[in-house]
């Protein structure tokens, strides 16, 4: 597959889905928009990826839907209405069913729709220049499904914050960090993509199946009460049992040896 607006690629057990319209602030285009559900897709069908990053090039890191798009297509936000109603987006690894570990390197500007991608993350790193806002209402749209994401992070009134005050307002990376949104700040900046790749190694390390387990039973408690979600998470745990990494795991712990994971 070749993308125009994303560099997609593997480093080792590592993919990179990497936002490329650094000349458009990332903004998310409608080619973007159809290439990243192709990314997303890929990275969780090629069974030599264990962890996803989700970064970009350039010194904004996602700015949402492209404005100038939709002033000058003839269609603006039209031509999204059939998908979004029926809540068929496609563009985070949330939407399109991802259960890898997903980490979201944020740099430079993320605003708007680029919430989806930090809300939509297991794992968030900032660079120090890192700076959110949600401009939606400055823009005359509704701020919705990505701050509705956020508010399983952060306070509501935070949130709110973001989505009322819109675009005169810029959270600092030091300011998300307090506030839970992002877990940890990366100084120099410059260091981001290192940083993100090293953290994924780290996560690499384990079982891929038990983390895939381990993700959908803690997203899915997202979704439910404290004793469905303990008995959906008891489903997760039970079915790995018999697996070759529930043998390999306990015999390379007490070999004193790095464990020999089965791929998926």
């Amino acid at each position: 597959m070749t993308y125009d607006n994303l560099v997609v690629e593997r480093r080792g057990k590592v993919g990179w889905i990497v936002f490329n319209r650094p000349d458009r602030r990332n903004a998310m285009n409608n080619a973007m928009r159809d290439e990243l559900r192709t990314a997303w897709t890929q990275m969780q069908e090629d069974p030599e990826v264990v962890v996803i990053v989700n970064a970009a090039n350039g010194p904004s890191f996602q700015t949402g839907a492209d404005m100038v798009e939709i002033a000058t297509d003839g269609q603006g936000f039209q031509r999204y209405r059939e998908s979004v109603e029926a809540w068929d987006l496609g563009f985070t690894g949330w939407h399109v069913g991802v259960d890898k570990p997903i980490i979201a390197a944020v740099n430079g500007i993320c605003a708007g729709g680029g919430f989806h991608f930090v809300a939509d993350a297991d794992i968030v790193l900032a660079g120090s220049d890192a700076q959110f806002t949600d401009p939606h209402v400055s823009v005359g749209q509704v701020s919705a499904f990505e701050t509705i994401g956020l508010m399983r992070k952060i306070p509501a009134e935070a949130v709110l914050r973001l989505a009322l005050v819109g675009r005169y307002e810029r959270m600092s990376a030091h300011r998300a960090y307090e506030l839970g949104l992002v877990g940890e700040i990366v100084d120099p900046p410059e260091r981001l993509h290192d940083a993100a790749q090293e953290l994924a190694e780290k996560i690499a390390r384990n079982s891929p199946a038990a983390l895939r387990a381990t993700k959908r039973a803690l997203w899915g408690a997202l979704e439910m009460g404290l004793t469905d979600a303990c008995k959906a998470g008891v489903k997760e745990l039970v079915a790995l049992w018999g697996h070759p990494d529930q043998t390999e795991g306990p015999a390379a712990f007490a070999e004193k040896r790095e464990p020999q994971w089965q791929r998926s």
